[in-house]
């Protein structure tokens, strides 16, 4: 075997193990046994891969660069092995007619057969005019597309919500997908940008179960966002007791303290990120010492806001003190109130052995 070759059998060896490895952690993600592995792989690594449409609108391409900045897999693997991707402007080689014409084709070949990925608000007011590709309006574009699909994707905060293009007044009448198509199966992956995680998880459950995800009353998959933030962090613990940042700088930050009383709103947004992470080196914002802004939640530019300003409504265990400081602070209340009780007792028995002796003495 000449160097070459095994050096080509060694990288299609590491391929093969970085792709399971990839299907491993969508399996975990969600929420699969270990058995559903090769389901997923097999389901993944089919020659029969699944079209997808691609369609950017109001948005800033930060869901597809989070999305290349993957690795289980990478870009190269999911677009050339796990799905056919017929259209998209950030990666695609053709550009103007040519790519509008490739589109059509696909759209005409797989009707009802291929998945639609939306990245973007679609804006309303005026007639749509503020967001047009090809001379037609992204209300005409997904009007057309949508409900040709076997499934809608909506991809990021913006497709799922509105995003900062809703955020008030909304002057261009910003919407999510879901305001405008009805009759076909769509899910959303809010985020800004969301997890590469839970997009993959998304596409491999179609793929093995050809179905969508079970999902939330947001339609969002709850394998990615059924619990919230806080109640996975790594610094839940320093919240439970009472533990908190003060400012930014100051030791409690150091020491890597609750970011809650900073603007922290993990408390108040669902998501898998402590959990699923990015950048494939175990990093998210709380982990590196900024709070959550709650962006896979709807309305988040306008809810969340001031970023550097704690949620309201927020119970801190212990009284709003932390349960180790509010348990000491219960342990001195109810020691003051045995010793008391002792008191009063001992009271009472010094009182009925004078009564008694009192008695005898009569």
């Amino acid at each position: 075997m000449s160097r070459q070759d095994a050096g080509n059998t060694i990288d299609a060896q590491v391929s093969r193990r970085s792709f399971i490895k990839g299907c491993s952690i969508a399996a975990a993600a969600l929420g699969l046994s270990e058995t559903m592995v090769p389901k997923l792989v097999e389901a993944a690594a089919s020659p029969q891969r699944p079209p997808v449409i691609w369609l950017h609108f109001q948005e800033c391409t930060g869901c597809t660069e989070s999305l290349l900045r993957g690795s289980h897999p990478d870009i190269g693997r999911l677009i050339l092995d796990i799905i056919s991707l017929d259209y998209h402007e950030t990666v695609m080689a053709a550009a103007g007619h040519q790519a509008e014409e490739a589109m059509q084709a696909s759209i005409d070949k797989n009707k009802g057969k291929f998945i639609c990925v939306v990245e973007g608000a679609i804006p309303t007011k005026d007639g749509g005019i503020y967001c047009q590709i090809g001379g037609r309006t992204a209300m005409d574009i997904l009007a057309d597309v949508g409900p040709k699909a076997a499934a809608i994707i909506a991809i990021g905060t913006c497709a799922s919500y509105g995003g900062i293009q809703a955020a008030r007044p909304n002057p261009t009448g910003a919407v999510g997908v879901r305001d405008l198509i009805t009759g076909t199966p769509i899910i959303n992956i809010p985020g800004c940008p969301p997890n590469p995680v839970s997009f993959l998880g998304t596409v491999l459950h179609f793929l093995t179960f050809k179905r969508l995800p079970r999902t939330d009353q947001l339609g969002r998959p709850l394998f990615a966002y059924g619990r919230k933030n806080h109640d996975q962090c790594e610094r839940r613990p320093h919240f439970d007791e009472g533990r908190f940042v003060e400012q930014f700088g100051d030791e409690a930050h150091r020491q890597g303290y609750c970011l809650y009383k900073v603007g922290c709103k993990g408390p108040q947004t669902y998501a898998n990120c402590p959990v699923a992470r990015f950048n494939d080196v175990g990093v998210w914002p709380v982990g590196v010492g900024h709070g959550c802004i709650g962006c896979t939640e709807p309305d988040f530019w306008d809810t969340m806001t001031p970023f550097y300003e704690r949620l309201p409504g927020v119970n801190i265990p212990g009284g709003g003190k932390g349960i180790v400081t509010g348990a000491d602070s219960i342990g001195k209340k109810i020691l003051g109130v045995t010793a008391a009780a002792v008191g009063i007792h001992a009271a009472v028995g010094i009182g009925k052995k004078v009564i008694k002796g009192n008695k005898s003495e009569e």
